[in-house]
C-alpha cells in the first residue's frame, strides 16, 4: 500500500469546514467526521501546530524490568514521530516517518543496536502520544473511512467512540481485509469536551501480520499550551499491561524539527 507524502500544517486542517464530509460522504457518514472535527477543534484552540516536542519523566514496565527516568517525543503533523527514553537500564529510542517516500522506522536498546520496525507496524499511528496529529492526518488526508461506533463507556468515561481505517483503492482485492484492519485505528472522545481520553489499534509480531496485540493509549492531565490543549499524562497499555507511563514537564510547539530527526537508521 502506498502512503502518500503529505505536507500541510494544522492550521489547514483547523480550518476545515463540513464540505470534507461532503466530500467523503461516499466513504464516511457526516456523524463521525464531525465528532473528529470537534475533537480537533477542542484540542488546537486556533493554532497553527507542524512540530510538537514533549518533554518529562517517564516509567517503562517490561516483564520483570520496571526502569524510571526522562523522556523526549518529538513529532511532526506530516507523519513522524521519534521517542527518547533515558533509563536506569540504559536509552531506549524509537524512530518512524510515514511521510518519507518509502516509510520506515526502527527501534534500539541500550546496546544502541537499530532493528527495523515491520512495515505492517507502521500502518496505525506514529505520533500516538499526540492525539491532534493522529486525527488531522485522518482529516487531511484522503482514504481514510470513518465510522460512529457508538456512545460508550470508557474507562469509566462516557465517550464516543469513532473508528477510523484505510480501505485499499477499488483496484485492489488481495488482502483488502488485512490493509483495513492494520490501518483501523479507534478513537475515544469525551462525550462533553471532544478529548480525546484514548486512542486504541493493534500491533503484529514482525513475521505475522495476522496476529493481533492490542494497544491502547489513555490521556488525562490536558492543559493549554499556547491555545492548544495538550494531555500531559500519556499511559500506553500492550495487551491490557501497563508498559509506559509519561509525564510532561515543557511542551514546545513550531521549533523546526528536520527530517534527519526521525530517520530510522
Amino acid at each position: 500500500m502506498r502512503v502518500t507524502r503529505l505536507a500541510f500544517s494544522l492550521s489547514i486542517a483547523f480550518s476545515l469546514s463540513f464540505s470534507l464530509a461532503a466530500q467523503q460522504s461516499s466513504t464516511s457518514s457526516p456523524q463521525p467526521l464531525l465528532f473528529l472535527q470537534n475533537s480537533l477543534s477542542a484540542l488546537s484552540g486556533g493554532q497553527s501546530v507542524t512540530d510538537v516536542t514533549l518533554s518529562g519523566t517517564a516509567r517503562r514496565i517490561a516483564g520483570s524490568d520496571d526502569d524510571t527516568g526522562t523522556a523526549v517525543f518529538k513529532a511532526l503533523a506530516s507523519g513522524a514521530s521519534r521517542t527518547d527514553l533515558s533509563l536506569s537500564s540504559g536509552q531506549h529510542s524509537e524512530a518512524c516517518d510515514l511521510s518519507a517516500t518509502t516509510p520506515a522506522g526502527a527501534w534500539s536498546g541500550p546496546d544502541r543496536i537499530a532493528h527495523a520496525i515491520a512495515y505492517h507496524n507502521l500502518l496505525t499511528e506514529p505520533a500516538w502520544f499526540f492525539p491532534a496529529f493522529a486525527i488531522v492526518r485522518r482529516l487531511s488526508a484522503s482514504g481514510y473511512v470513518a465510522t460512529y461506533v457508538g456512545h460508550e463507556t470508557h474507562n469509566g468515561k462516557a465517550v464516543e467512540h469513532v473508528a477510523v481505517s484505510q480501505p485499499p483503492s477499488s483496484q485492489i482485492t488481495s488482502g483488502a481485509p488485512l490493509i483495513q484492519h492494520l490501518t483501523e485505528v479507534d478513537f475515544f472522545l469525551d462525550s462533553s469536551t471532544f478529548l480525546p481520553s484514548a486512542i486504541a489499534f493493534s500491533i503484529h509480531p514482525d513475521d505475522n501480520a495476522l496476529l493481533d496485540i492490542p494497544v491502547e493509549v489513555q490521556f488525562s492531565d490536558y492543559r493549554a499550551v499556547n491555545g492548544a490543549q495538550v494531555p500531559y499524562h500519556v499511559q500506553k497499555y500492550l495487551n491490557n499491561g501497563l508498559i509506559l507511563d509519561f509525564q510532561a514537564q515543557t511542551v514546545t510547539f513550531n521549533t523546526g524539527l528536520s527530517a534527519s530527526t526521525f530517520s530510522a537508521q
